[in-house]
């Protein structure tokens, strides 16, 4: 007796007759169902259909990547209908459906050269994260600019990703663009004052005008507005730590 199980290309690729139970499998497609097959002796005896749900407060993530103007790409291996019937109920508008873990690299390779010739005229192009949890996703986050393993994933994953969330919480991802964009925000600002600093008071000090005195006050001031600035971060919030407390 010889049992295969898998979805319906699966099924196709080993020439077994699926006119009996296509009419089910569409259905099932249609209701945003992932369908796997089970035949014996080359006869499909039964159709499993599973449905996937949503992580909680992925809705809300995607709305806050949206409004960071970040684009949200579903990349999943389900079939087109279960995949449309997920990214719409949560706000994903654009879709890679059926995608074998290999064509999972393909398709962040091509989104990456999209993005280069699209600002190829331009000083800066938008870069491509990738989020994953499985062993299959690991190729996709090490070929993505940043990789993002949820850490309740596998080991694999963890390794493959660039920025590794501890808590199951996608809406994590809005969290760490926030911190990144706000540290980097504060590094330019300091190194504004750095500069300002320098920029008046050496040609000053050329000059011979400046007393060292008020010189050694002026780097100690410099210093301490840097780190005063600096420490501003900690009254700062993150989107998600406000909504926490709400």
């Amino acid at each position: 007796m010889t049992i295969k199980i898998g979805n319906q290309a699966f099924i196709q690729d080993q020439n077994i007759d699926l006119s009996s139970s296509i009419q089910l499998v569409g259905k099932l497609q249609r209701e945003g169902k992932t369908t796997v097959l089970v035949s014996v002796n080359n006869s499909v005896i039964g159709i499993i259909g599973l449905l996937d749900t949503p992580k909680p407060g992925a809705k809300e993530a995607i709305s806050a990547l949206k409004s960071l103007d970040i684009q949200p790409i579903m990349l999943t291996g389900d079939n087109e209908n279960t995949s449309k019937e997920i990214a719409l109920s949560v706000g994903i508008e654009r879709i890679f459906a059926n995608v074998l873990p290999k064509g999972k690299v393909d398709v962040v390779t091509s989104i990456q050269n999209e993005q280069k010739k699209r600002y190829e005229h331009q000083r800066h192009h938008k870069f491509v994260a990738m989020i994953g949890d499985g062993i299959n996703d690991a190729p996709a986050l090490t070929a993505a600019d940043i990789g993002i393993a949820i850490g309740s994933g596998t080991d694999v994953a963890i390794e493959a990703g660039k920025v590794v969330l501890v808590r199951d919480d996608i809406y994590d991802v809005v969290t760490a663009i926030e911190i990144a964009r706000k540290t980097v925000s504060k590094i330019k600002q300091n190194l504004i004052y750095a500069f300002l600093y320098n920029v008046i008071l050496i040609p000053v000090a050329a000059t011979g005008l400046l007393y060292p005195a008020f010189a050694g006050i002026a780097m100690a001031a410099s210093s301490v507005s840097v780190t005063m600035n600096s420490l501003t971060l900690q009254r700062w919030s993150p989107s998600s730590r406000k909504r926490s407390n709400k």
